[in-house]
């Protein structure tokens, strides 16, 4: 607390006249000091002795005070009560709060402090009528004392939190949406309670939204509670509402999808709420601040995957787990998700530096119990991988490192080569070597049918681990079983079209669109990395396991759904432009080809390919021929082996297509017949 000096106070009341001059700006007014605001209430507190005194003179009664003196005077009795309620006061702090900031809490200490202090008057004035035969207060004096220094202060309060509400609400009005809640559960209310005292004001109120239509004449907080009997948009176009915050704990994911569409087909905001009985910390957590846009990723048709945690923790606890590609979209996630099963030890592996940094220092904050390596290696240098596995003895290994972007690779086949093929070997060629349990490849769809060079990798990297299985299962030197998980695209992930639509409509658009038919299957990062987690435990080796991704999305309808979802108009605010299909880009992806069929799993969201087989001695060695060939650099060379190996492949919109073309010489020897397994 500054001194008070002459100096202070004329420096004071330069500052005040200054500012005197310029309009007042409530949101920069600092808060005041607690020895000012304990003057505040002692001021109130006078004002409290002066009244009770008017108000007992007047009904004839006596003064609190002597009779002799004038009611405005002071006497040494009314000093008397203010200096024992300044002694409360200090006691119960009643100076710390902040008035704007006033809370039930405050209310309490000044009942306490003005009970007491009754309490101690009252004490005092009977010890005085023992000893003198005189009371020193008049009694009833000194309950309307009580009463009134009560309600003034308690008023005062009320009265400032009010006057700034008022002011923050109405400088935040033309910022406010006006919005209704889906829902009515508890959940619903905590929503309601924190939108009610957050400050500033983002949303104003004004109902709830009931679908079952049992309380539709009661109110929750004073708002009405409107039956779902129409169109959701109407009701809330006839309330006055441009925005719903979804806060229904039961609602499905049906529901949901329908309940955005028809709002954003209306343009109409949606916002989704927290279930406020799952998070951790609910003490500590402003829920108003939790309330966020509906993100794309709650909008996939289909239920999210079911886990069998038994069988997961199972295979992870207490065991050494690597990740390769850990710094990566999916290796992070799988970092993330196997270090809450409490392994032994978690090592993940990747060339990126400064991601891989992050990644360390995020496990380590998260998990500081957690025994976690990081280190920065390259799956094409075998000699680095051995050392790795030596010095680690993983028992698991999740191989997430990839070269996927699909221009990139179609310019670029002998990075691919490296990377997906020679460097998926050198991984799987090391868990065997070492005796690894469970080596689990992250796969995709693109290495079905694929049509361009990163999907042929891919698929070449699922020949090899597969003849390896093969050609090993009954060699009992050797324990590892090999896994493979296929998926599509995850939103989200490094180079995914989610973020770049964001990135566009950040940018003003226009979001890029290849094709106006292309579609896609979707899966969120989450998603992916609990698949690769789930079939790493229940496979035993040999298998592909592929996943119920629900509906396909056309990619068009997803970039108007996006720009809807940021507030936008598609082709009005934020334009949508074609710009024709990348080099090696097909308009669908696919799970499975022509010559597979599947086999059903516990898991109905979860299913084993039938794949060819292939013999391991004739991929072992054109694997080596490709990636020798590979190491000229000469990019035709490399796609015409790469045709050899992966029949299937064709490609499409790349100047490999000529390769295609019927009475083509590849010049590259073909495979010998192959089995189905």
């Amino acid at each position: 607390m500054k001194v008070l000096n002459s100096r202070n106070i004329k420096e004071a009341i330069k500052q005040v006249l200054k500012s005197s001059k310029k309009r007042i700006d409530f949101k920069n007014i600092g808060y005041l000091p607690r020895w000012l605001i304990l003057c505040f209430d002692m001021f109130i507190c006078c004002v409290a002795v002066i009244l009770t005194s008017v108000i007992v003179n007047n009904i004839n009664i006596s003064d609190l005070s002597l009779p002799s003196e004038p009611i405005f005077g002071f006497s040494p009795r009314s000093g008397l009560i203010l200096i024992t309620n300044l002694l409360f006061f200090i006691f119960f702090r009643t100076y710390a709060g902040l008035i704007r900031h006033s809370t039930f809490i405050d209310a309490i200490k000044f009942f306490l402090a003005s009970l007491a202090t009754l309490i101690t008057l009252l004490v005092v004035s009977y010890s005085h009528y023992i000893f003198r035969g005189k009371n020193l207060f008049l009694i009833p004096g000194l309950f309307i004392y009580f009463a009134m220094s009560f309600s003034s202060l308690l008023l005062f309060r009320v009265l400032v939190k009010q006057v700034f509400e008022a002011y923050f609400d109405y400088a935040a009005k033309d910022d406010q949406i006006t919005v209704m809640i889906y829902g009515i559960d508890s959940n619903a209310i905590a929503i309601s309670n924190a939108l009610k005292v957050e400050r500033p004001v983002r949303y104003k109120l004004i109902g709830f939204v009931d679908k079952k239509g049992k309380n539709q004449s009661k109110e929750i907080l004073g708002l009405p509670i409107i039956h779902l009997k129409r169109k959701l948009a109407v009701i809330l176009r006839a309330h006055g509402a441009n925005a719903i915050i979804l806060a229904d704990k039961s609602i499905t994911q049906e529901e949901r999808i329908k309940i955005v569409d028809e709002c954003l087909e209306h343009n109409i905001k949606v916002f989704r709420a927290p279930i406020v009985s799952d998070m951790e910390d609910k003490e500590n957590v402003n829920l108003a601040q939790q309330i966020q846009n509906v993100q794309i990723e709650d909008l996939l048709e289909r239920e999210p995957i079911v886990l069998n945690n038994k069988l997961i923790a199972k295979e992870l606890y207490d065991r050494r787990i690597l990740v390769t590609g850990g710094a990566g979209s999916i290796g992070s996630e799988i970092a993330r998700q196997v270090a809450n099963y409490n392994p032994q030890k978690l090592i993940i592996v990747d060339q990126a530096e400064t991601p891989l940094y992050q990644i360390q220092m995020e496990i380590r904050s998260n998990f500081p119990d957690l025994d976690f390596e990081a280190v920065i290696a390259d799956v094409r240098d075998k000699e680095k991988l051995e050392n790795i596995f030596d010095l680690y003895k993983p028992q698991v290994v999740y191989h997430a490192a990839a070269y996927k972007h699909v221009p990139l690779m179609e310019d670029n086949p002998s990075q691919a080569i490296f990377v997906n093929v020679m460097g998926t070997k050198n991984v799987a060629d090391t868990a065997l070597k070492f005796k690894t349990d469970k080596f689990v490849l992250v796969s995709t769809d693109k290495a079905v049918n694929p049509s361009n060079v990163m999907g042929a990798s891919k698929r070449i990297a699922e020949i090899y681990v597969q003849t390896l299985q093969e050609a090993f299962k009954n060699d009992n030197r050797y324990v590892t079983n090999y896994v493979t998980t296929r998926f599509g695209n995850v939103l989200g992930s490094n180079g995914s079209v989610v973020p770049l639509f964001k990135r566009q409509i950040a940018e003003g658009g226009p979001l890029t669109i290849t094709h106006p038919d292309i579609i896609r299957y979707f899966m969120t990062i989450p998603e992916a990395c609990q698949l690769v987690l789930e079939a790493g435990a229940m496979g035993n080796g040999g298998e592909i396991y592929i996943f119920d991704m629900g509906e396909a999305v056309k990619i068009i309808d997803l970039a108007k759904k996006i720009i809807k979802l940021a507030g936008f108009v598609p082709n009005k605010d934020i334009d949508i432009k074609i710009i024709g299909l990348r080099p090696g880009e097909k308009l669908y992806e696919e799970l499975l080809n022509d010559k597979s069929t599947t086999l059903p799993t516990y898991n109905e969201k979860i299913m084993i390919a039938r794949a060819e087989m292939y013999d391991y001695e004739e991929i072992n060695s054109n694997i080596a021929e490709l990636i020798s060939s590979a190491s000229l650099f000469d990019k035709v060379e490399v796609v015409k082996r790469m045709k050899a190996l992966v029949p299937e492949y064709k490609s499409m919109n790349s100047s490999y297509e000529e390769l295609d073309k019927k009475g083509k010489d590849t010049t590259v020897k073909t495979l010998p017949g192959k089995k189905v397994s």
